[in-house]
């Protein structure tokens, strides 16, 4: 048998072996360089952030501008701030930024179309800043809420309730409801629904009810309306006649610092005095039971 010798195909086969490192090699050199860069890229730029931030806090701190619109400016700078921080940390990757932007325009209008309702809530927050139905610091009823306001952000603005649960409502749906504001004025109308038999004395029960709000020192006596004209101080009326109870309905000005422990404080004190008068009873639902015989 003869073999015939196959010069020169293993260093062929050897080049391009090489080649092929040596292009692995360069492109994962490469990358790896553009992966370090971005990587510093993004932790100065998170640092950047976090001082531009602590900046624009201070300066806004500084001035007399509405909080809300502060939580509002510091909520729009640090989201901006992120967007082109990312397409730093991209065009740090290789990725051409003028077609990723060109991509990202395109893919806004859809991504905009299904997030309308944020959208909403974004235009929603900038009209309850120019408007201000409420601001930071205000007690008010919302969406079946109520609360102290403790920041209005880009798209929610956050209450605290009496009892310390912290609820975020959408700025489109504060914007565009019933939103009621208790800290307007300095003046609250209390009421108390006060209920007596059928058959008690009416103006007895006026008198007694009377001597409890004089009684109160922190009621109003002589209260005016945010115009300046005069209020009637104290209402005292029969309003409703129920099926086992002549209900009294008691209105009194108070201020608003003093609103919630003066209509504690008279229930209490109502409650005390209609117990205490030997002719005014308390009502209790009656059912009346009439028996037929039949022979």
């Amino acid at each position: 048998m003869h073999f015939i010798p196959l010069v020169g195909l293993p260093s062929v086969s050897v080049t391009r072996l090489d080649r092929l490192l040596d292009k692995l090699l360069d492109g994962s050199i490469l990358m790896g360089q553009r992966i370090l860069v971005a990587l510093i890229i993004f932790i100065i730029g998170r640092y950047v952030i976090k001082l531009i931030n602590r900046l624009v806090k201070h300066l806004l701190g500084r001035g007399t501008i509405d909080p809300g619109v502060q939580s509002f400016l510091r909520s729009l700078v640090n989201i901006t701030l992120t967007v082109l921080l990312v397409i730093s940390v991209i065009g740090a990757l290789g990725i051409n930024t003028t077609s990723f932007a060109a991509l990202l325009a395109s893919a806004g209008v859809a991504i905009g179309m299904a997030l309308s309702g944020n959208l909403q809530n974004v235009a929603g927050g900038i009209v309850i800043l120019l408007f201000k139905p409420y601001k930071v610091g205000d007690y008010i009823e919302a969406q079946g809420n109520e609360g102290t306001v403790k920041e209005i952000l880009l798209f929610h603005t956050i209450i605290q309730t009496v009892d310390l649960r912290t609820i975020y409502i959408p700025n489109g749906q504060m914007s565009t409801s019933v939103v009621i504001n208790q800290s307007k004025s300095d003046l609250r109308r209390a009421q108390w629904i006060v209920s007596i038999e059928y058959g008690n004395d009416v103006t007895h029960a006026k008198e007694v009810i009377q001597a409890c709000l004089d009684a109160e020192s922190r009621l109003i006596r002589v209260p005016t309306a945010d115009t300046g004209e005069p209020l009637d101080p104290f209402f005292i009326e029969v309003t409703k006649l129920n099926a086992s109870s002549v209900d009294l309905t008691v209105r009194a000005y108070v201020s608003r610092s003093d609103y919630w422990d003066v209509l504690f404080k008279m229930n209490e004190a109502l409650y005390a005095a209609l117990d205490a008068d030997p002719t005014l009873n308390i009502p209790f639902p009656t059912n009346t039971i009439h028996i037929v015989n039949k022979k």
